[in-house]
């Protein structure tokens, strides 16, 4: 039956799927040490999902590999010496296929260490690009530091997707933005008039999940939707007063919700101050009590391309920006995600093309952003973390 992934007719694909949903609520295993094939070397694809620390200080960065498509994967690499050099990759997360043949794929996900220093995996996974439902797994690492680190069993939270980091609460909730995608997305597997998983339709938008179990098990606290979603990609800011603050990923750029019950309920979402293109931007408090941001071009004009990805901080909760240190000016740099580190160091990992190209590191602290310029020591830009052999070729020259 694996000639069904070879035939798009949706009248063929949409019966299969039907018969592998349940597929799709079996859990799928974090693998260790994939093969040569699976080094950015050996493909043609780079997609960066996230970046993270642990606490004896080594790196984990994770990247989509394959497409952003029904044939993506995650995978996986470790650094042990500040980002200079990065292991091959070390873990692996490729569903496999459905009973029918029907490719499963995991396309969305991120990298956190928890306040108790686990290192936590959540990725997405579905037949084919979005079977309407996917699903959300969420898994960890108790000891991420070991020579051989082992991640539990992954475990189903919801339906749906999600990119970015969680939040932790003044009052210990973590908060999870799930975003379950619309109908529309659905449209390279099966007609849009299918009837598959209309029972979700109401919760189709970008939703708050909380723990107050440090991560054993979540529920749906509430969500919104946007005009013009596009992905959601949600991040969320709790101000200092309690509120909260998410922005959301929309055709037009940037939209913002506040919300002052904790996520229960949220305010209609309007266009963001914050002038963007359509792409992830990355938002984070920092020990000092500011606010981070990373996003493409200046504040108040909206860049022609996913360019200029530049660092801004607040002093005020996001209700204004102030610096501007530019991490990298060429075209197709997008995706950034990162922490900042005890000594006070802000990373953040990217990628740059996908296609034929590579995944960089930025590292900086708060007073570079402010006077617009790296100058701490020890701080560098457009760090080469995983290239592709054409990106590696671009850098000789050749």
């Amino acid at each position: 039956m694996r000639h069904l992934e070879r035939i798009f007719r949706p009248e063929l694909i949409e019966p299969a799927i039907i018969a592998d949903s349940d597929w799709a609520l079996k859990p799928t295993r974090v693998q260790a040490n994939p093969g040569a094939e699976h080094r950015p070397e050996a493909g043609d694809f780079t997609m960066s999902m996230g970046i993270e620390r642990t606490p004896k200080g080594r790196l984990w960065v994770s990247w989509f590999a394959g497409d952003d498509s029904r044939d993506a994967h995650i995978l996986l690499a470790k650094s042990d010496d500040g980002g200079d050099t990065w292991s091959d990759p070390l873990f692996l997360v490729d569903p496999e296929p459905s009973p029918s043949g029907l490719r499963q794929r995991a396309l969305v996900g991120n990298l956190w260490t928890d306040p108790a220093g686990r290192l936590w995996l959540f990725f997405d996974k579905g037949l084919r690009f979005f079977d309407g439902r996917a699903g959300v797994w969420a898994c960890h690492c108790d000891r991420p530091d070991d020579a051989e680190p082992e991640w539990s069993t992954p475990v189903r939270i919801w339906h749906g997707a999600t990119l970015n980091k969680p939040t932790v609460l003044s009052n210990g909730d973590w908060l999870l933005p799930i975003s379950l995608w619309q109908r529309e997305y659905m449209r390279n597997d099966f007609p849009a008039t299918s009837a598959l998983y209309r029972e979700l339709d109401p919760y189709r938008m970008a939703n708050v999940f909380v723990s107050r179990d440090l991560g054993a098990t979540w529920e749906r606290r509430g969500g919104v939707l946007a005009n013009g979603r596009q992905y959601d990609e949600q991040m969320i800011l709790e101000r200092k007063d309690g509120s909260l603050l998410m922005y959301l990923r929309t055709n037009d750029g940037i939209a913002e919700t506040e919300s002052f019950d904790r996520g229960r309920s949220w305010t209609a979402p309007e266009p963001s101050r914050l002038a963007h293109v359509s792409a992830r931007i990355f938002v984070r408090r920092l020990a000092s009590g500011r606010v981070l941001l990373v996003k493409h071009g200046e504040l108040d004009r909206k860049p022609a391309h996913r360019s200029h990805l530049t660092a801004y901080l607040s002093e005020d909760d996001g209700h204004s920006w102030s610096g501007g240190l530019v991490l990298d000016e060429r075209m197709d740099v997008s995706y950034p995600d990162g922490f900042q580190a005890p000594d006070g160091t802000i990373w953040i990992a990217y990628d740059r093309k996908r296609v034929n190209g590579e995944i960089l590191l930025a590292t900086f602290r708060e007073e570079d952003i402010l006077r617009g310029a790296l100058q701490s020591p020890g701080c560098r830009l457009k760090r080469i973390v995983k290239q592709t052999d054409a990106a590696v070729m671009e850098s000789k020259g050749a």
